[in-house]
């Protein structure tokens, strides 16, 4: 079974790469910023970074395709490499310092199920590496199949991560990002249930909260509508950490358009308030 260490070093590369770019333009008074046409807001900076990525890639891994938020699809195979160049651009542009560039591999021999050359929505794929870096925090984290969750500012310099011990709502800590998309998908009354058998609510929003249950901050957290860009990274992470992250239909993995991470002690409980009733 391959490691995928010297592609986790890869990653870091990219991230520093990305970084550069991203950070050069934050708070830019002459940032460009369009309308996407599902209404969502994209930069400059996105397009510039996915680009950047998208070229160290070739040159680096050739034979990988490459799935990423602005550009979609490039190149088939048993590799993909997914990419978020700015995870948080509504953050971005209006000068919020919480954004991240999210960066995954998944591997059909992991996963078991796709055909090579095939596209099955990537649903055959695997995260076997996830790298989250935020620049304006100055935080990065990272995972490698079988090789744990990582934080800290570079692969030498680095803590591991460890997902929360606690075991009942009513101690725990969970992070999302709003009420509307809940409302939208019949599932706000779950949610509120949920929040008044918690010891604590944050809305933290995008990657962060995915990251706080992997380092065991925050004990759960869920998004009710996700892209596939915008979980590989984290789901990996977490995992490796020790936690759990599924759909809210409880499939394990980031294929499922929804996301529900924990310390695993708690996802049954978090999936019975917020999955399909």
């Amino acid at each position: 079974m391959p490691d995928y260490l010297d592609d986790l070093r890869l990653a870091h590369v990219l991230a520093d790469a990305a970084d550069a770019a991203t950070m050069d333009r934050f708070k830019a008074l002459d940032l460009k910023v369009e309308t996407k046409p599902d209404m969502t807001p994209v930069s400059e900076a996105d397009k510039g970074a996915e680009e950047l990525l998208r070229g160290h890639l070739q040159r680096a891994r050739p034979r990988d395709a490459i799935l990423g938020e602005e550009y979609g699809i490039e190149g088939s195979g048993p590799r993909r490499w997914v990419i978020d160049p700015i995870d948080g651009t509504k953050n971005y542009v209006r000068g919020v310092p919480v954004w991240a560039t999210l960066i995954a591999l998944m591997d059909a021999g992991e996963g078991g199920g796709a055909v090579p050359g095939g596209d099955d929505g990537g649903r055959g794929y695997r995260p076997v590496v996830g790298l989250v870096s935020a620049p304006a925090l100055g935080r990065r984290w990272w995972a490698a199949l079988d090789h744990g969750a990582f934080t800290g500012r570079n692969l030498t310099s680095a803590s591991r991560l460890q997902v929360s011990r606690v075991p009942r709502l009513a101690d725990a800590s969970f992070a999302y990002s709003s009420l509307s998309g809940w409302e939208e998908q019949g599932r706000l009354d779950g949610f509120l249930d949920l929040t008044r058998q918690v010891w604590r609510t944050r809305a933290y929003g995008d990657f962060w909260p995915y990251m706080m249950v992997a380092e065991g901050s925050v004990d759960m957290c869920a998004e009710p509508e996700l892209s596939l860009w915008d979980m590989a990274a984290n789901a990996i992470i977490v995992t490796e950490a020790g936690g759990t992250f599924t759909g809210l239909d409880g499939r394990p993995g980031p294929h499922g358009g929804n996301a529900a991470a924990s310390n695993g002690l708690l996802h049954d409980e978090l999936l019975g308030y917020l999955g399909p009733r």
